[in-house]
């Protein structure tokens, strides 16, 4: 008799809580993201961060995932975002900086932090506070989304000596990497993704800047140019996870810690899998085409692009406070993160290898 009590007892507690759960609220939630998943690491990067929230939500979150094939605005996905008809846009602020030139702080700009430095800066020192303040102006929250590192300076069919072979040159390079070499007389051109290889290959196009090994090996690029160029114009380049603030503010607390879980998670993952990746993908380049030259721009070059990075910079600043506040903050930690990068990382290299 006892023990058919305590079953009846038991069988109650269970339709309580199946009732308790059945009735509990589902978010669904719609996230545009600006590459494809046949993207290397970044387009996989979005179902990762669904797998995670509807796992750890025990399906309390859905996150329906839109590619530039859906919403064919792959550019504009902040814009997509902000304007709720998507709650959270992965995607890289420096896509917008003709919107609001201060968000290409939040990726990367040329001469500036590299990964490492531009993690300590933005979660230690002040970064994730002047990000804030940036986004509050659009209606936005903002997450780290993943670091790919440093981008490669280019694929380039000649070798670059001096100033004046820069002068002329027709280059695929976007953003402020682009605006800086047209202070040099270089063409800085769009093409369109699906035509780099052509215009390379065909002389449209005298050098194309992708991003680096992982990404740039399934373009091709090594077959048609054969001097790849290391970087300086995207020495830190971070994704972000970008929420409309009202989609992230109506979710209750603890479904946000979960959003800000998953996303601190993918972005780790981003930053591993492009060191990984890159290695590998370096290594069958070097292995397949032994005749692709690694090469640096020379120092006159260099120099000439950080002072006109600089007077880009400067310009900038002076029209726009919070711009300047947050141009002297990196400022100032990369005089003391970068000594502390040579110490450690650089002096380690240098000194042990073989």
């Amino acid at each position: 008799m006892n023990n058919i009590k305590h079953l009846v007892a038991f069988f109650a507690v269970v339709a309580l809580t199946c009732s308790l759960n059945a009735t509990e609220k589902v978010y669904r939630l719609k996230l545009a993201a600006s590459w494809a998943n046949t993207v290397p690491i970044l387009g996989v990067a979005p179902i990762e961060f669904q797998e995670m929230v509807e796992t750890m939500s025990n399906g309390r979150l859905q996150v329906r995932i839109d590619d530039p094939n859906k919403h064919k605005a792959g550019l504009a996905v902040m814009d997509l975002t902000k304007t709720g008809q998507y709650d959270i846009g992965y995607t890289a602020s420096y896509y917008y900086k003709g919107k609001d030139a201060k968000l290409s702080f939040f990726t990367t700009i040329p001469f500036g932090l590299l990964a490492t430095e531009q993690h300590a800066w933005f979660e230690y020192g002040g970064g994730k506070e002047l990000a804030q303040e940036v986004y509050d102006q659009h209606g936005l929250i903002h997450l780290q989304g993943g670091n790919t590192g440093m981008q490669m300076g280019g694929w380039f069919k000649k070798e670059i000596t001096s100033l004046e072979d820069l002068k002329g040159l027709k280059v695929r390079i976007p953003g402020m990497g682009g605006e800086v070499m047209s202070k040099l007389g270089v063409l800085a051109v769009t093409v369109p993704l699906g035509e780099l290889y052509t215009s390379l290959d065909r002389g449209t196009i005298d050098a194309v800047e992708w991003i680096s090994p992982v990404f740039d090996i399934n373009m091709g690029f090594q077959k048609v140019a054969k001097f790849y160029y290391t970087g300086w114009q995207e020495p830190a380049s971070e994704i972000q996870f970008l929420f409309n603030k009202k989609s992230f503010e109506n979710l209750p607390k603890d479904l946000q810690m979960i959003i800000e879980t998953a996303a601190s998670k993918v972005a780790n993952r981003v930053m591993e899998k492009a060191m990984y990746q890159n290695a590998l993908a370096w290594d069958k380049i070097e292995t397949e085409h032994p005749d692709v030259k690694v090469a640096s721009f020379p120092k006159e070059v260099l120099t000439a692009l950080s002072k006109a990075t600089d007077t880009i910079l400067d310009e900038q600043a002076s029209k726009d406070p919070l711009f300047k506040k947050i141009l002297d903050s990196q400022r100032a930690f990369i005089t003391k993160a970068r000594a502390w990068t040579k110490m450690g990382d650089y002096a380690y290299i240098n000194n042990t290898e073989k």
